[in-house]
């Protein structure tokens, strides 16, 4: 059996895990093609070929962490270990063979790792809320999500604050290390049986916030891909990336318990829909800016960030409490989460940083106003549309009140 649960413990896991997760979307591509001269194209190509990886291994890898569920501490901490390895070879040694082979040997092992730890980190959950009081699952979500929006503050800023990303690296297998002792006794050890995908699958509800994940998760895609471009490139503010990437997911993460306890007395539907709408209106605005607007956007980043704190809070919540319901290992269950929650990076890589090429757009170089137009269609209007059929979505599905607290 686990110990006691220690919710701190898991603030500190969801800050490594998220380290590797998003932060890895915005940095590595401009690192490469910054670095080794890698086409925006053929990185776009690499990315979404190493999600449809992903597409066949996630459930394989629910189904795999269901079955190991005694062994669950090793095995977090050898996926840990070979991810934490990876990281310092993607970003700190000079690549043995062709950059952008080491680049997708090295993304396929972090990739693998994270989804694994993902996957046994939130199916562990779902038995520790159970362990708590009243609203368990919104509880232990403000701490899992505060502590994975303050992961990817500290990795979107680490590269210049430590001097590199070399140095970045190192200091993910620090944080690493740490997060693997302080988590290894809360793993639990009790087998529980597996019945595969089919209770989610056959869940109608599973099915609609698997779905809502889907989209929801498309507009945070987007701007992650191209936030860096549209900040060196429509802003004309090179250098203010990272205070700005800062800002953005430091925003969340106050937002986070905010979020959480208006939740726990509105419901988490209805503040999720608000929610949605604060993003939509905060991308729009962005669609007004240019060159120069670097405070305006600053503003911008506040609020859109803020919206993000509650979309990563409340549907994981909303489905973990399911979980608890139809499916109480939730391995599978999260398997699928995780493949739906990472296809939508795929397609945002492979969509649109060619889309950006073949618009004329160069990183790093003047672009006239047809390629930078082009950007800022992808980068704000875009992600309101997708938010708009999310928004759909969510207000048409049937939630009980007990798979929202």
């Amino acid at each position: 059996m686990s110990a006691a649960p220690r919710l701190p413990a898991y603030s500190l896991f969801a800050a490594f895990l998220a380290s590797a997760g998003l932060p890895i979307y915005i940095h590595a591509p401009k690192f490469y093609v910054d670095e080794y001269g890698v086409s925006l194209a053929l990185l776009g190509t690499v990315l979404f070929a190493l999600r449809l990886i992903d597409v066949v291994q996630d459930p394989l890898l629910g189904r795999l962490a269901a079955r190991t569920q005694r062994w669950r501490a090793a095995t977090v901490g050898g996926a840990g270990a070979a991810m934490a390895a990876a990281m310092v070879g993607l970003l700190a040694v000079t690549p043995p063979i062709a950059p952008i082979w080491w680049f997708a040997l090295m993304l396929t092992v972090v990739f693998s790792g994270f989804s694994y730890l993902t996957i046994c980190f939130y199916a562990q959950g779902v038995s520790t809320a159970g362990a708590l009081a009243q609203s368990g699952h919104l509880r232990l979500a403000r701490w899992r999500e505060t502590g994975a929006l303050l992961g990817i503050c500290a990795a979107s800023v680490a590269p210049i604050l430590l001097g590199g990303y070399g140095a970045f690296a190192f200091a993910f297998v620090v944080l690493g290390a740490a997060a693997l002792i302080v988590m290894w006794g809360q793993w639990g050890g009790a087998s529980i049986p597996s019945e595969g995908f089919g209770p989610v699958l056959r869940d109608g509800i599973s099915r609609r916030l698997l779905l809502i994940a889907l989209v929801n998760a498309a507009p945070v895609a987007v701007s992650s891909t191209l936030f860096l471009f549209f900040v060196e490139s429509r802003l004309g503010a090179p250098g203010w990336e990272g205070p700005l990437l800062l800002l953005f997911f430091l925003s969340a993460a106050v937002a986070t318990p905010f979020w959480g306890r208006a939740a726990e007395r509105w419901g988490a539907k209805r503040v999720l829909l608000a929610a949605m709408v604060l993003a939509i209106a905060a991308f729009g605005c962005a669609a007004l800016l240019g060159t120069g607007d670097t405070w305006a956007f600053a503003a911008v980043c506040v609020v859109s960030g803020a919206a993000v704190g509650a979309d990563m809070t409340l549907l994981p919540a909303m489905f973990a409490r399911r979980m608890a319901d139809i499916a109480p290992g939730a391995s599978e269950g999260f398997g699928l989460w995780s493949f739906v929650s990472k296809l939508t990076l795929a397609l945002a890589a492979v969509a649109l940083l060619p889309a950006l090429e073949a618009g004329g757009f160069q990183a790093g170089t003047q672009n006239n106003e047809d390629a930078l137009r082009l950007l800022t269609l992808l980068y704000c209007a875009l992600p309101c549309v997708l938010k708009v059929v999310a928004i759909a979505l969510l207000a048409g599905v049937d939630l009980p009140e007990e798979a929202t607290a």
